[in-house]
Order: structure tokens, then sequence, then C-alpha cells
């Protein structure tokens, strides 16, 4: 039985050779495109449950066919394959709708554990109340509970507790993050999401010098995950 269709555009062969069979011995049905203009066709038309997506390809590159995707009102997982220390690429591919990426080169374990990772969020029930760890965290109520003893939060670290694990697997750009939880009319700095985690890690995480659950993506923002990886 297949565990879902993924389609890779990808234009080096070799690459695009190995992962179609890493994919398609794991249970994968796999779709295939070795420019963009084919894979942006695909990704329309073919029904994927995510979208490998190398970034610089001929005909439509990485960025076009994302935001050709989510301008379709599609809201398949997108995963950007970028090259290594890219910074700026992969803030752009995210701004432009992707959701989570990989350098290459990468490990196909940590490639499954990605691609793992999207579809479950993809997949699972918008659920009122999110459990990690010892954590629940009721959406409804606005409260977060430690083994039934209430955790106090702002009303801002609620509000940013709540779209990372509404984002779970996703890498967030700290703009992305500040749209969100502070919104465009008001002025303030990525630095201002820093000084928010720092605090929220401070009480939810049980070490908050090596988190667990708000990761940050070095010179990108953060990646919400359940521990349980």
């Amino acid at each position: 039985m297949s565990h879902g269709r993924i389609l890779i555009v990808e234009d080096e062969p070799a690459l695009l050779r190995g992962l179609k069979d890493a994919l398609a011995a794991k249970g994968f049905e796999v779709l295939s495109a070795p420019d963009g203009a084919t894979g942006l066709d695909l990704a329309l038309t073919g029904e994927p449950n995510l979208i490998l997506l190398d970034i610089m390809l001929p005909r439509v590159n990485g960025y076009e066919i994302c935001r050709a995707v989510r301008e379709s009102g599609l809201e398949t997982p997108i995963l950007m394959l970028t090259a290594k220390g890219r910074e700026e690429d992969i803030v752009l591919g995210l701004n432009m709708g992707a959701d989570d990426y990989l350098a290459k080169p990468f490990r196909i374990a940590v490639l499954m554990a990605r691609i793992h990772a999207l579809l479950r969020r993809t997949r699972a029930p918008e659920a009122a109340i999110v459990r990690f760890g010892e954590l629940e965290l009721h959406l409804d109520s606005r409260k977060l509970l430690r083994n039934g003893g209430e955790v106090e939060l702002t009303a801002k670290e609620f509000k940013l507790l709540a779209y990372f694990v509404s984002h779970q697997g996703r890498a967030l750009a700290r703009n992305d993050v500040l749209d969100a939880v502070w919104g465009r009319s008001v002025f303030v700095t990525p630095r201002s999401i820093d000084r928010c985690v720092t605090t929220l890690r401070a009480k939810i995480e049980p070490d908050p010098r090596r988190p667990k659950y708000i990761r940050t993506i070095r010179d990108i923002g953060y990646r919400f995950e359940t521990g349980t990886e």
C-alpha cells in the first residue's frame, strides 16, 4: 500500500534517480520532473501529497513553482532542496510558501524524517488540545497545563506558542512569525521574537539552554518539534 504520492522536481539526474529509488523503497508513489515547467504542471495536476523542490531549475525555477502552487490555492507541503549555506535562498523560499528545507548534501534518513513530519502535520485533524511532553496546550480555553497545573503565559506568549504548534515540523522565518503573531501594523524587530521565545522556553523547556521543542534555525528562524523525532 502506498504511503502517499511525492513529486520530486530536480534537474540533477543522479540525485533524481537516487531520490526516486529511496522513496519507492519506503513505499511512496513517486512522480518526477527534470525541469521546472514539467514540475509545475505535475504539482498542479498530479495531486501529490508532498513536493520535493529544487530551487535552481531550468525553464521555471523553484521560487516560481512555489508561488504558483500557493496562488492556485493548494496547500501541498513543499520541502525545498537548497545549496548549502544559502540562507537568503531559504528565507526567500519560505516567504514564497515553502514549508521546510534541506541543504544539499543531506542524509536520506534526515529527508525521510522531514517528509514524515510534514505529512503527519498535513493529515492530522485540527486539535483543540495539543500535547507535547508533560504539557497540554488548550487552544479553545487559551490555557497551557503541565501535569494538570496551569502554566502562566502572557497573551503574546500564548499566541506565539499556538502559532508554533499549528506549524509543527515546519521551518518558520522570523518575518513570517512577526506577521502572524505581532501583525504588520505593529513596528517590532525580529529581536522581539527572540526575546519572547527566550521567556517561552523558560516556561516550557525541560532545559531552556538545550531546547527540545522550539529549535533555532540559524539565520532563518525557528522550528517547533514535539520532541518525539
